[in-house]
């Protein structure tokens, strides 16, 4: 397991550590052999200190005083649903989630939902090629009571692969909880529909209607040696329509918006953001941190792509002035702008510092916004060039960070995560450059 996971829950799913999840679940009584390993990894140091705290919180949530009592619980199906309503209004306080019984359960089964998500991209995404092999076993899918995935730990008469993904499932679901429980302190619905109005009413053009957007086409020619783009033009859908790329070609949809600037009408295309919590999920986990404060600070985004440097300078001003006007001072800040020549500093992991992008973060009307603006030029290396594309970004980050050795861990899913990741990274490649 990486380092940076050590200080952090995410120590519960390390394959050689005191929660192991093992052959047989965790022992039962002191004279066991699994006992007498445990005893051996704990010792006496902060390794016996997280293990004492974890399993003290295990015995609350269950409400037993050992290890021995949980057996006694699988043995009673009425003490089992009781546990499990208990435990949904533990956490519905933990969390501070509002409303009724049904209410409260349908939240935290809804954290269930979300930590599947995260397995689910990774299966359908970067890890596509691998999907059998990662595949969620049907029991635990169909699971989202907190106190039943406990109780599995403990439950000899699952399988191995089972009892794992009944942790790591109850480990991104506190996860999910942690984002949700933020997500309502921060108001981050209201600030998002907040953000929208802002643009919509002060920042894009009043001559088109909301939402309405000019479908164009950017065809690029790229270079062999490294796919960079060489050379662009904007043609119509109509010419894009009549045009089949040939090797070394591409042909990339866009979709513009305006905005007007200097007496000038002004082409962008956009992206507006609000991470999903699946994503933010993935986040603390390549973080290795367990508070969203903390590791997620770009929730609102967004990435824009003009022409030119010239219209990236007017919309940045546009962007202030246009706060003006909505009663608000705009700040900019941690501006990083490598479009001018200057090699940028990558500072995630997997990310590539010749990616040249303008970004910065925007503070406006009690919101602080993540910007990534891009020219049309940096936007294609950013979609295609090698060692810079985002899908390659995607899954170096997944696996350079540990996030796919956290999650999927050899003892149980018998991949070598090195030889999968290269082996990715050359199918993404494909795609992209014969695609």
């Amino acid at each position: 397991m990486d380092q940076h996971y050590h200080d952090s829950i995410f120590f519960l799913l390390d394959p050689r550590g005191p929660f192991a999840t093992t052959d047989t679940p965790l022992p039962f009584t002191i004279f066991s052999g699994q006992a007498r390993r445990l005893a051996r990894i704990t010792g006496h140091g902060e390794i016996a200190t997280k293990y004492r705290i974890v399993r003290n919180q295990i015995f609350d949530f269950l409400n037993v005083s050992s290890f021995a009592e949980i057996r006694k619980i699988l043995a009673n199906p009425a003490q089992c649903k009781h546990l499990e309503q208990r435990a949904y209004t533990l956490l519905g306080n933990m969390f501070g989630i509002k409303g009724t019984e049904r209410e409260i359960i349908a939240t935290v089964n809804n954290y269930s939902r979300t930590a599947d998500g995260v397995i689910r991209y990774l299966r359908h995404k970067v890890l596509a090629n691998y999907s059998s092999h990662i595949e969620m076993t049907n029991e635990i899918d169909a699971i989202s009571s907190p106190a039943k995935l406990l109780l599995i730990n403990f439950d000899e008469r699952y399988h191995q692969k089972a009892r794992f993904e009944a942790k790591r499932k109850l480990m991104l679901m506190n996860l999910a909880g942690s984002i949700d429980q933020r997500e309502r302190e921060t108001d981050i619905e209201n600030k998002f529909a907040k953000f929208l109005n802002f643009l919509n009413k002060h920042v894009w053009s009043n001559k088109t209607r909301i939402g309405e957007l000019e479908i164009v086409y950017l065809l690029s020619q790229h270079r062999p040696e490294d796919f960079s783009c060489r050379e662009w033009k904007v043609i119509s859908r109509d010419e894009a329509e009549t045009i089949e790329p040939t090797k070394g070609q591409k042909l990339t949809l866009i979709k513009r918006r305006r905005f007007v600037a200097g007496g000038r009408d002004i082409p962008i295309y956009v992206s507006i953001r609000k991470k999903t919590p699946e994503a933010k999920v993935l986040k603390l986990l390549r973080k290795g941190e367990e508070n969203p404060a903390v590791a997620v600070d770009d929730e609102l985004g967004l990435m824009g792509v003009l022409k030119s440097s010239q219209d990236i300078q007017a919309f940045q001003q546009h962007l202030t002035s246009s706060a003006i006007k909505a009663n608000s001072f705009m700040a900019l800040e941690d501006i990083s702008d490598s479009l001018t020549g200057t090699s940028r500093r990558a500072k995630n992991i997997g990310s590539s510092a010749s990616t040249p992008m303008l970004k910065f973060f925007a503070r406006l009307g009690g919101m602080r916004v993540e910007f990534i603006v891009h020219t049309y030029e940096s936007y294609l290396n950013y979609t295609y060039q090698k060692d810079v594309s985002h899908d390659e970004y995607e899954v170096k980050r997944i696996f350079d960070s540990g996030v796919a050795n956290l999650l999927f861990p050899q003892e149980i899913y018998f991949l070598d995560m090195k030889k999968t990741r290269d082996r990715q990274l050359r199918w993404f490649r494909h795609q992209i450059e014969e695609n």
